[in-house]
């Protein structure tokens, strides 16, 4: 499994979003969005996306914290 997240720095659902993750053993890719460039290309691409953490599960948008939680039920993890 395939897992990126795009957070920001003093972004607590960020942070929990990467403890969830960690708890369960699961890796990930982190990208930094406060480097502008990462922003404007997650933007570019995903022009909804106005919050964060964005997190991809190979390759498909979840979505935030929410759509995080849900898809690794949803996967029984």
């Amino acid at each position: 499994m395939n897992i990126v997240i795009y957070t920001k720095s003093n972004c607590s659902n960020c942070t929990t979003a990467k403890t969830l993750l960690n708890s369960k053993g699961i890796g990930y890719s982190e990208i930094d969005a406060d480097f502008e460039p990462y922003m404007k290309d997650l933007l570019r691409r995903y022009p909804e996306a106005r919050q964060l953490p964005q997190i991809f599960i190979n390759n498909q948008r979840v979505g935030g914290l929410a759509g995080l939680q849900a898809a690794l039920k949803e996967l029984g993890l």
